[in-house]
């Protein structure tokens, strides 16, 4: 695995929607293998960061790498190849109600012009065997639990064989075995398959478990980024934000 080549990296990005300035000269750099979470408080603008990642959103300045192409450069075509790459697992998990298990898993593969039902067949039982969930395939996600259907999720994020994983508040709702059963399927993912991976969440206690690095965002700026057990010993605003005494914004 070669940890010198950043799979993402933001260079002096900023992002601004009218009058509002969500970003002002985002810098940071994420490797292969390597799981990261972006703290900061609500309205920050961390979940922005993920859509300028996936190409849903193009900054006001700057430029954003990921995989080492320039994504603000692309077309649409060109964007939907790269996002061949990046999974994604939404906050609600973003399930079809009306499609079963099995579909919902199939429906990016199809998406991208997969023809092979045998072949998707396949992809479909192992990525549901991947997050644990063999055999629920024709259920629909009305009949699942909350954390069942994010882990449907996750296999549809996992049905591309994705490099990159972007996680939107993975455990938010979940019981705590739910949430530990999700920490542990983030982590395996990273060290067994080498897929790098951006966590945003409210979740201390799930951060702190499955994350390599916290990156804090504030007003616009990354202002404490580092190994955890580091930035939360240097930094007295991770330390607030963690302790629930952030005093930076309202």
């Amino acid at each position: 695995m070669n940890y010198a080549t950043p799979t993402i990296e933001l260079s002096n990005v900023s992002t601004r929607f009218g009058q509002l300035e969500v970003h002002r000269g985002i810098n940071f750099t994420l490797k292969p293998g390597e799981v990261t979470t972006l703290l900061g408080p609500s309205g920050s603008g961390k979940t922005i960061i993920l859509k300028l990642i996936m190409g849903l959103l193009a900054p006001t300045a700057g430029a954003v790498k990921v995989l080492g192409r320039d994504i603000t450069a692309l077309d649409e075509t060109e964007l939907r190849q790269t996002r061949v790459d990046i999974g994604m697992l939404f906050q609600g998990a973003a399930l079809f109600d009306s499609l079963s298990v099995f579909e919902n898993v199939a429906y990016g593969l199809r998406e991208r012009g997969e023809r092979d039902e045998e072949k998707i067949r396949a992809i479909v039982h192992e990525r549901l065997g991947m997050v644990g969930l063999n055999g629920i395939d024709r259920k629909l996600p009305a009949q699942l639990s909350g954390g069942q259907r994010k882990r449907v999720g996750l296999a549809r994020a996992l049905a591309s064989s994705p490099k990159i994983m972007l996680y939107d508040e993975p455990t938010t709702g979940l019981d705590p075995t739910s949430t530990r059963k999700i920490d542990d399927l983030i982590i395996k993912f990273s060290r067994e398959r080498g897929i790098t991976s951006l966590v945003v969440t409210h979740d201390i206690q799930s951060a702190r478990r499955v994350s390599d690095r916290w990156m804090l965002l504030s007003r616009g700026v990354i202002v404490a980024d580092g190994p955890v057990d580091e930035v939360s010993r240097a930094s007295k605003q991770v330390a607030e934000f963690v302790s629930g005494e952030w005093k930076d914004e309202v």
